[in-house]
C-alpha cells in the first residue's frame, strides 16, 4: 500500500489516511453562522476520500472574523449550526476537524472577491481591529488596530477556551488553533508587528508568552484523548533569520499541551519575499519534526500524487494537507490511488461509490 494511504492514529483518534483537507475561508456565514453551502462544501469534501476535514477559520468572537463573512463559534447558536456538518463529514467516512482563529490586525475586511483589503472608514459592516501593537499591517490592509491591553489579551484567551468547547459539544475530533498568516497569535510572536515592551512583547520569552498561555489554556478544557494542533508560521521569509525561533516555539508550545504542528509561514508583513515553488515548505517541516518530535503535516503547492506519496514515504511530514487541488477535484484521493497502482481503488471512496466505480471498471 502506498504510505500516502496507510492509516495515522493520534490519541484516540485513527485517519484512515494520511491526506488532510486544507481549512479554506469560504466568507459566506452571516453573522458567524454557517449555512447549507458550508454544509455542501465540506461534506462533498469529506465524500471524496480525504481522512480528516478541517473546517475554515472560525472566528473566536465577531471583531475576530477576516470579513463580516466569515464562520464564527462565539455563540451557542453558531455552535449547533456546526453540528449537522460534523455528523455529514463523519457519515462519508473522515473525521470532523476545526480551525479556531482570531483574525487581529487583518480583520474587519472586505470579502476577496469584493477587494480583499480594508473596509472603507464609516462603512458599517467593519469595525474596529485589534492587535499586540497600533501597528497597520500595510499594502490593501491601512487600518491601524488598537494596541491590546492586558485585560484584552485575557479576554481573547477566554474566547479561545470557549470557542474550543463549543466545537467540542459540535462533535468535532481535531482541533487546530490558527496561530499563522500574520493572524492575532502571529502577529504577537512576529517583531514585525509586536512592538510591545510589557510581560507580552520585546525577547522570544515575551513574545511567545501570548501563543503559549493561550494553548495550555485551551489544553485545560480539550481533551487528552483528543489532538490538538496549531499552524504556526515558523519563518516570513522577511530578511531575519526567525527559523530557530520558530522551532524553540513550536518546542514550548509541545510542552504546552501540543499534540501535532502544520508547518506554514508566517505572512506578518507585505515585505516578505517568499520562494514559491513545489512543496516550498515540506523541508522546513520536516526539520520542525525531527527537531520537535512533534508529528507534522505542510500544505502550499502540493498537488501530485507521487509528490505527496514521496513526503510521507520519506518522513518528511506525517500527513499531506490539500488545499486547492481538492477544490478542483473532490475525488483527488480516488485519482492519488489510481496513479499509485493501488489494487481496487475506488475502495478509498465510501462503498456506495466504489461499489459502482469498481462495477464499471471491470465491465
Amino acid at each position: 500500500m502506498p504510505s500516502l494511504f496507510s492509516p495515522f492514529t493520534l490519541k484516540d483518534v485513527t485517519l484512515k489516511n494520511r491526506m488532510v483537507v486544507s481549512p479554506m475561508c469560504q466568507y459566506s456565514a452571516v453573522d458567524g453562522v454557517v449555512n447549507d453551502w458550508h454544509h455542501v462544501h465540506l461534506s462533498g469534501l469529506a465524500r471524496g476520500g480525504a481522512a480528516l476535514v478541517i473546517a475554515e477559520a472560525t472566528a473566536v468572537s465577531p471583531e475576530g472574523r477576516i470579513t463580516p463573512g466569515c464562520a464564527g463559534i462565539w455563540t451557542d447558536a453558531q455552535a449547533e449550526a456546526w453540528r449537522r456538518i460534523v455528523a455529514s463529514v463523519k457519515a462519508a467516512g473522515a473525521v470532523p476537524g476545526i480551525q479556531i482563529a482570531h483574525a487581529g490586525r487583518k480583520a474587519s475586511a472586505n470579502r476577496p472577491w469584493e477587494g480583499d483589503d480594508h473596509i472603507a472608514a464609516g462603512d458599517a459592516r467593519g469595525w474596529q481591529t485589534i492587535a499586540p501593537s497600533a501597528v497597520a499591517f500595510g499594502g490593501g490592509l491601512p487600518k491601524v488596530p488598537e494596541a491590546m491591553t492586558l485585560a484584552d489579551i485575557e479576554r481573547v484567551k477566554a474566547d479561545f477556551v470557549a470557542a474550543a468547547k463549543r466545537a467540542l459539544d459540535a462533535g468535532f475530533e481535531w482541533l487546530e488553533l490558527h496561530f499563522a498568516h500574520g493572524y492575532l497569535a502571529q502577529s504577537f510572536f512576529s517583531t514585525w508587528s509586536n512592538l510591545r515592551t510589557d510581560a507580552y512583547g520585546g525577547d522570544f520569552e515575551g513574545r511567545a508568552r501570548f501563543l503559549i498561555e493561550t494553548l495550555a489554556a485551551v489544553r485545560e478544557v480539550w481533551p487528552e484523548r483528543l489532538p490538538l494542533a496549531a499552524r504556526f508560521g515558523v519563518t516570513e521569509f522577511a530578511g531575519q533569520d526567525d527559523l530557530e525561533e520558530g522551532i524553540e516555539l513550536v518546542r514550548r508550545l509541545k510542552a504546552a499541551g501540543l499534540d501535532f504542528i502544520d508547518v506554514s509561514i508566517g505572512f506578518s508583513t507585505p515585505k516578505a519575499k517568499i520562494p514559491w515553488g513545489p512543496a516550498l515548505m515540506a523541508p522546513i517541516a520536516q526539520r520542525v519534526r525531527r527537531e520537535t518530535g512533534l508529528p507534522a503535516t505542510t500544505s502550499w503547492f502540493i498537488s501530485e500524487p507521487r509528490q505527496a506519496d514521496e513526503l510521507v514515504t520519506g518522513g518528511t511530514v506525517d500527513l499531506v494537507t490539500l488545499g486547492r487541488p481538492l477544490l478542483a477535484n473532490p475525488h483527488w484521493p480516488y485519482r492519488a490511488a489510481l496513479e499509485l497502482g493501488m489494487d481496487k481503488a475506488a475502495w478509498t471512496l465510501p462503498a456506495p461509490y466504489a461499489h459502482w466505480l469498481e462495477r464499471y471498471r471491470s465491465s
